[in-house]
């Protein structure tokens, strides 16, 4: 019985710590991009690229002026934003078992080393001029796509699991994480389609980009709220144990 109750209390500590990870990190990720945003002269959220933040240097890029004083401050929580959303995804692995553990963790990890990658590798011309400037790049497209195929991988866990971490409502709750995950690969596939083989501007670059980004943090802060709504909502084991034996 105490075995029971300990890996009981184990699974919803690790829920819980899942949950307040991913709502924390979406949460500081925007108010990070505001504040920088906001003392960019400027900024445009629709014209500009989210990595034109974390520039350090004042400079065009292409017809972008770039001027970020803030510039530390969205490259350290672009850090903080991929080891929250990668710590998260371990732990819920760890609380809930969902189905396709291996791939979750695996594109967690993608998108935390992607995030990580456009921190260290900023966009700027400086390190294009040294040749650099695919390992931002790179980085961008571990970093969307990790986010993407890991709210697709826990939708689809959700779906195929006969055991219902939410109650009836799991399967809405999957299929709303694939659409959410597929609408940002959708907006940055249309991204290059926009940039490289439309005639004229469908949406402005910045507008894609932040479709493909915000994608994941409505994710994630969605789903981390789910987490801990249902750990309020059902008692754990572990306290039905300790009642019954009362």
């Amino acid at each position: 019985m105490r075995e029971i109750q300990s890996e009981a209390s184990a699974a919803t500590r690790s829920t819980a710590i899942a949950a307040i990870c991913w709502i924390l990190a979406g949460i500081v990720y925007l108010l990070a991009e505001a504040i920088t945003a906001s003392a960019f002269p400027h900024y445009s959220y629709a014209m500009n690229y989210i990595s034109d933040l974390g520039v350090p240097d004042v400079e065009m890029l292409g017809n972008r002026a770039i001027d970020s004083p803030l510039h530390m401050v969205i490259n350290i929580v672009f850090v903080v934003q991929g080891l929250l959303f990668a710590a998260a995804s371990i732990c819920m692995v760890r609380g809930s078992g969902p189905v396709l553990r291996l791939p979750i963790i695996t594109f967690a990890f993608f998108h935390a080393l992607g995030m990580v990658l456009i921190a260290v590798v900023n966009g700027g011309q400086h390190n294009n001029e040294l040749g650099l400037g695919w390992v931002h790049l790179l980085g961008a497209l571990f970093a969307f796509l990790g986010g993407h195929l890991t709210a697709i991988c826990v939708g689809i866990s959700l779906l195929l699991s006969r055991r219902s971490s939410f109650g009836r409502p799991s399967r809405l709750i999957g299929v709303i994480s694939v659409v959410i995950g597929l609408i940002g690969i959708l907006g940055i596939v249309m991204l290059q389609v926009d940039v490289r083989a439309v005639p004229r501007t469908v949406l402005p670059d910045g507008v894609w980009e932040r479709i493909g980004m915000y994608a994941i943090i409505v994710w994630e802060i969605g789903y981390g709220a789910l987490l801990l709504s249902r750990l309020r909502t059902h008692t754990p084991l572990s306290d039905r144990s300790a009642t019954a034996l009362n």
